[in-house]
């Protein structure tokens, strides 16, 4: 049936529309709020301490806690003394700002079997807008944090493992770029002390076990100042550590711990002032590192916080890896060094000490690389002969070790004699390349050999190149010649034109430069443009310098800051 106004008609009997409306949505939110599932609380901000004044069954199923246990008291008292603080005070703050909020809290049943409640709270309001009431629906979440939780853990341990392998790496580089050992001691010292600690130190010792070296650093620029008086003090305060001594004398597979540092105990094994630093740089606890070599420990690196708990175990396995990693570092830059020096020393036996060579200018200048394998093969070699001329060469051995620094001296020698007989340049290079070949003396050489004889019209230059940039001659007007003519392929790589050489007879005045490739050849520049490159500084030179000046002008102009190859140059010139 429908009504006049063309509305459908009431069955009799039945209740109005609207009347089964409000029945309706009556009972629907009753059920909603008293019978589902989600645990809901509605408290009272305007009673003082925000009571609840209402729950659902749901909420006694999830807490434990029947609605007159809950009734009257706030609802804090789902809290645990592990619950985030800070949590708990972003909530606070947003409910006194008037803001819905959702928190994620630790709380605690009935039974006191703690549980992770997703909280929602929303603000009931009244027409005029003002909060009446407050609705809290809590949800367990304690799965789905607990997975997170893993997940988080996980995350963390890869992060932390990333970065103990980035320090390690680091650390490695580091060192192993270092060119002096006392440099790659206070490399180790900078770049771990500030990542782990509050200040720290490395000591090494030397094969007798004595202190040789001892780097303290801060990480509080007001304290720099201590840390860098304490490294320059006598070393009593070292040598009275028990900990330091054990950690020296520690067994291969000792692992460090961190531990108070023994701070009554500090004014019967160090001097005053030295008591005075170690309080200004303070102290709370210690962790100290063996480092450890293939045979010894070689030092100790410290680590220490001004807290008592400053490391954590994840700090102890940083340590540990440190321990070994950094220790051998450190002995390959002492083996290398120690080889280097050898080297350089054997080297350096073999090149000549320039004397009066013939009433010549000469100027000569040996400069090994800055690479880690710093010895070549590179040699220069100056001297009178017998007929009155004068033998001069400049010579490259391939390779940058003990063998090609051996080979240097063997073919200088060798060299030596073939000319002192009497052979010219051409001559000699190529008996110098028969004896090579024929008792591998060297993988291969490059070598430039020169015949400087004076005349009534100036300097008679014959020479013979193998394989070797050439010669530059500047002349009086500062004109630059390159000598060119005489060339074949390196010694020990056989070849055509053996016994080949060139002569130009050059005016009074002029001056001689023979050079190995490290001088003109870089990454970033070719051979060619670097011979240009010394055309260019060797005209530049001053009318009259003398070959000393001429050698310190071509190094500092053509020598970077980086060296890349071992450098010799021999300057000449007719006095």
């Amino acid at each position: 049936m429908t009504g006049s106004d063309g509305g459908r008609a009431s069955a009799p009997g039945s209740p109005p529309p609207a009347l089964l409306e409000d029945v309706l949505t009556g009972e629907l939110a009753r059920r909603v709020l008293v019978d589902q599932t989600l645990a809901m609380v509605v408290s009272d901000p305007s009673q003082p301490d925000e009571p609840v004044v209402w729950s659902n069954a749901a909420f006694t199923r999830l807490t434990g806690y029947a609605p007159h246990e809950v009734q009257g008291r706030n609802c804090r008292f789902l809290q645990t003394p592990r619950t985030d603080p800070a949590a708990v005070a972003r909530l606070r703050a947003a409910l006194d700002a008037g803001e819905d909020h959702v928190a994620l809290l630790l709380n605690a049943r009935k039974d006191g079997s703690e549980f992770w409640n997703q909280l929602v709270v929303t603000h009931l309001r009244d027409d005029a807008g003002r909060v009446t009431h407050r609705v809290g629906v809590q949800v367990d979440v304690t799965a789905r944090a607990a997975g997170e939780a893993a997940r988080d853990v996980e995350l963390s341990l890869a992060r932390r493992t990333g970065e103990r392998l980035a320090l390690l790496a680091e650390v490695t580089d580091e060192l192993t770029r270092h060119l002096e050992y006392e440099h790659a001691v206070d490399a180790l010292a900078e770049i771990v002390v500030p990542r782990m600690a509050t200040w720290g130190f490395v000591v090494v010792t030397n094969e007798r076990g004595r202190f040789e070296r001892l780097h303290v650093v801060s990480t509080d620029p007001g304290t720099a100042w201590a840390a860098e008086e304490l490294a320059h003090e006598s070393p009593e305060w070292l040598l009275q550590s028990p900990r330091l001594r054990a950690a020296l004398s520690s067994a291969p597979d000792a692992v460090a711990d961190a531990l108070p540092v023994d701070v009554d105990s500090l004014p019967t094994r160090t001097t005053p002032r030295q008591l005075e630093l170690l309080r200004t740089l303070r102290l709370g606890s210690a962790l100290l590192v063996p480092l450890r070599a293939r045979s010894r420990v070689i030092g100790v690196l410290c680590l220490v916080s001004d807290r008592q708990d400053g490391f954590d175990r994840e700090a102890v396995v940083t340590a540990a890896h440190l321990s070994s990693r950094a220790g051998v570092v450190l002995e390959n830059v002492r083996l290398y060094l120690a080889e280097r020096d050898a080297a350089l020393t054997l080297q350096h036996s073999l090149l000549p000490v320039l004397g009066d060579v013939a009433n010549l200018d000469v100027a000569a200048s040996y400069l090994p690389s800055g690479r880690r394998a710093e010895v070549g093969g590179d040699w220069f070699d100056a001297f009178a002969l017998p007929d009155g001329a004068v033998s001069l060469a400049v010579g490259d051995v391939v390779g940058h070790d003990l063998r090609a620094a051996a080979s240097m001296g063997q073919l200088r020698s060798l060299l030596r004699a073939a000319v002192w007989r009497g052979d010219a340049p051409g001559t000699a290079l190529a008996r110098l390349d028969e004896l090579v070949r024929g008792l591998e003396l060297a993988d291969l050489a490059t070598c430039v050999q020169v015949r400087w004889e004076r005349t009534d019209a100036g300097a008679h230059l014959t020479w013979a190149t193998a394989g070797h940039p050439p010669g530059l001659v500047r002349l009086p007007d500062g004109e630059v010649v390159e000598l060119t003519g005489g060339s074949t392929t390196p010694v020990g790589l056989a070849g055509p034109g053996r016994g080949s050489e060139a002569s130009a007879t050059f005016p009074r005045g002029a001056t001689l430069v023979l050079y190995s490739d490290g001088l003109v050849e870089r990454r970033d520049r070719t051979l060619r443009d670097g011979i240009a490159e010394l055309r260019d500084a060797l005209a530049a030179t001053p009318p009259g310098a003398s070959a000393e000046q001429v050698r310190d002008a071509l190094v500092a102009g053509l020598v970077g800051r980086h060296q890349e190859d071992d450098v010799c140059l021999l300057v000449v010139r007719d006095a």
